[in-house]
């Protein structure tokens, strides 16, 4: 094989992949998608609101007065069940469609952590991540994947110092005290046939579930409940889609620092900027008002502890939720974590003045309606370009490692030679 061609097919493309769907068309539908469902619902895809919902049901149930906490009446309101909500039903659908995604591709099984040390790992990372994820009103979802395209400033801010922050973890989790003992692993001896027989009963599971939720869609439709048969249906498909494209915010910026390799975060560019389009349409052709939040210290800290977080518990939202599925036990802990996470910072929101100090005085900026749809959408464009040509250097860096590994590897008897 020539270098040309290896170059052509390199695996570093965001078009190309050596398991699931390629996550750079994939990132591009779900940012389709998501303007799409800002367009159906007026609402946006988000999941760590619904955890704090989630985290309130839990205390109140544990006997807790939640209506006493100034989060639950102003910021993030509880009415219903999970599945009497659109954002409930966002995060059981995504759910189900990994897992079914998963169970159809035989990528389901459980697993645990090769280091007791990740249990507690997971768990600080996740309740660190909701934390900055509800401070800063967004998690990678909420902010990049609705804040961006809706022309929030705070969501620039987010990803900034969410950058900064995955930088921080990678600095830490590098450390021999954090990463533990390297144990050699076996080698994997292929499908047995008990495997080959579990593989079928996912394949009829994945069928039985499918067929389910869409169910439920039908029976959200014709029982004049629109808004929650869209959430079931796009909620299926972007948990299809996350699982299928290994969609992970964490590795897309770990990546970079670790590898420096870009594949995922401009994947990343490419489905920010679907968004942003898809969004901008919806925008022009209703009368509904882009999403704006506070751009303040409570977005900077959030952001970067959102950012530290994630990397600690190994997984962003979307990357814990499909990994979850998939029987990654651990993915579970940092989920619950989150969860916590998100309910300590709705109780703190007023007990402990956290609103006062770091939220209440910040601006909302938007970029639509301060300067105007048009150069909005031009600057917003730019930005994300300046991000892709930011990457450059690493992303070069990483394919000339890469053409040497491969130059090495084609003429051994030169590399001995030289040596």
């Amino acid at each position: 094989m020539s270098l040309a061609h290896y170059n052509k097919t390199s695996y570093d493309s965001p078009h190309r992949t050596r398991v699931g769907l390629p996550p750079g068309p994939v990132f591009v539908v779900l940012g389709v998608l998501s303007g799409l469902y800002f367009w159906l619902t007026g609402t946006v895809w988000a999941v760590t609101g619904e955890f704090t919902r989630l985290g309130g049901h839990v205390v109140a149930g544990l006997g807790a007065d939640i209506s006493q906490w100034q989060y639950f009446a102003e910021v993030t309101t509880i009415s219903g069940s999970p599945l009497e909500r659109t954002d409930g039903w966002i995060v059981v659908a995504m759910l189900l469609g990994s897992l079914i995604a998963a169970l159809a591709a035989g990528d389901f099984r459980l697993r645990f952590p090769r280091l007791k040390r990740r249990w507690v790992q997971a768990l600080c990372g996740g309740i660190i991540a909701g934390f900055g994820a509800r401070l800063a009103f967004g998690c990678n979802l909420a902010a990049m994947f609705t804040g961006i395209p809706q022309f929030s400033l705070h969501a620039w801010i987010f990803t900034l110092f969410t950058a900064v922050g995955t930088w921080v973890g990678v600095q830490i989790i590098k450390q021999r005290w954090w990463r533990g003992p390297t144990r050699p692993q076996p080698a994997n001896q292929g499908e047995s046939a008990a495997a080959a027989s579990s593989r079928t009963l996912h394949v009829a599971i994945a069928v039985a579930l499918a067929v389910a939720t869409l169910g439920a869609a039908v029976w959200y439709l014709t029982s004049d409940r629109a808004s929650l048969a869209v959430a079931v249906v796009f909620g299926l498909a972007f948990g299809v889609l996350i699982q299928r494209g290994q969609i992970c915010f964490t590795a897309a910026f770990r990546d970079l620092w670790v590898t420096r390799k870009t594949k995922l975060a401009d994947s990343l560019v490419l489905g920010l900027a679907a968004a942003v389009v898809v969004t901008f349409v919806v925008l022009l052709a209703t009368d509904a008002q882009p999403l704006t939040k506070p751009a303040g210290w409570g977005t900077v800290i959030g952001g970067f502890l959102f950012g530290l977080g994630i990397i600690f518990a190994g997984a962003c939202e979307t990357g814990m939720m499909y990994r979850a599925m998939e029987g990654q036990l651990v993915a579970w802990v940092a989920f619950a974590g989150n969860i916590v996470g998100a309910t300590v910072l709705a109780y703190g929101w007023d007990h402990w003045g956290i609103h006062a100090a770091l939220v209440a005085n910040a601006p909302k900026i938007n970029f639509y309606d301060a300067w105007g749809p048009w150069p909005a959408l031009v600057a917003s464009l730019a930005a994300l370009a300046v991000w892709w040509v930011a990457m450059s250097p690493r992303r070069a860096d990483r394919k000339t490692r890469l053409e040497s590994q491969y130059q090495v590897a084609a003429s051994p008897e030169r590399s001995l030679n030289d040596n």
